[in-house]
């Protein structure tokens, strides 16, 4: 399984190699942001993960996710050693799915780069078409309609909203939520990164944001979508 690792100090970059061979991923190393593109532009669709350092000596990290996301939604890590929450949201509203801040564990690396390929491997639902009153969700195109019309959403806002679509008539507790969307380990888990989403979500989908009609909240209990 193929991990593109891009990350500038090679003395990093040759240990998370060598850790990542001995787990059985099959790593190609980039030291600079113009490599990387070049391996995106060749080998994406062998490629299962991207681990990316967020500061480069010729571009960054967000960049690249980017480029990725653009491309395909193929699962993206930061490797950072900035921690503060303007980079987290960054890198959220980009479609990362994990943000780890070094120095980190070797292991509890690995361990979220095995967490994120597990739910993307489970993401698929047996529908292709969920209707949700006016808002309709293909998953064969990855896209969410609202009165036939495109609503764009974050590559976070749309499993989130998968996870809803794929519960219908279900109460989702925070707890049971986040477990789905973020490795319960992140640095960025918490309640408040749950609410900025279900809040943009209702933004978009909503006719009336502020009295909702699609992402109920169930008092005391969680979020319920459908009847």
């Amino acid at each position: 399984m193929k991990i593109l690792l891009v990350e500038d100090d090679k003395t990093i970059a040759s240990g998370l190699e060598y850790s990542l061979q001995q787990d059985q991923f099959s790593p190609i190393v980039c030291h600079t942001a113009a490599s990387a593109k070049q391996v995106i532009a060749e080998q994406l669709p062998n490629i299962a993960l991207c681990l990316f350092d967020l500061a480069l000596p010729d571009g960054s990290g967000y960049e690249l996710c980017k480029l990725v996301k653009q491309r395909s939604d193929v699962p993206v890590i930061f490797l950072t050693a900035v921690d503060d929450e303007v980079n987290v949201v960054m890198g959220l509203d980009m479609g990362a799915d994990d943000y780890i801040t070094k120095p980190f564990r070797i292991r509890e690396l690995i361990s979220r780069i095995k967490t994120v390929l597990r739910r993307y491997q489970k993401q698929p639902p047996a529908k292709t078409i969920i209707d949700i009153q006016n808002v309709q969700i293909n998953t064969l195109e990855g896209k969410v309609y609202k009165n036939e019309e495109e609503v764009l959403l974050t590559a976070l806002e749309y499993r989130l909203f998968l996870i809803f679509a794929t519960h219908l008539g279900q109460v989702l507790t925070r707890s049971q939520l986040l477990e789905r969307i973020w490795d319960v380990a992140g640095d960025f888990v918490n309640d408040n990164t749950l609410t900025v989403y279900i809040k943009r979500l209702r933004e978009k989908l909503e006719d009336q944001p502020g009295q909702p009609q699609i992402i109920k909240t169930v008092r005391g209990l969680g979020y319920k979508v459908g009847d």
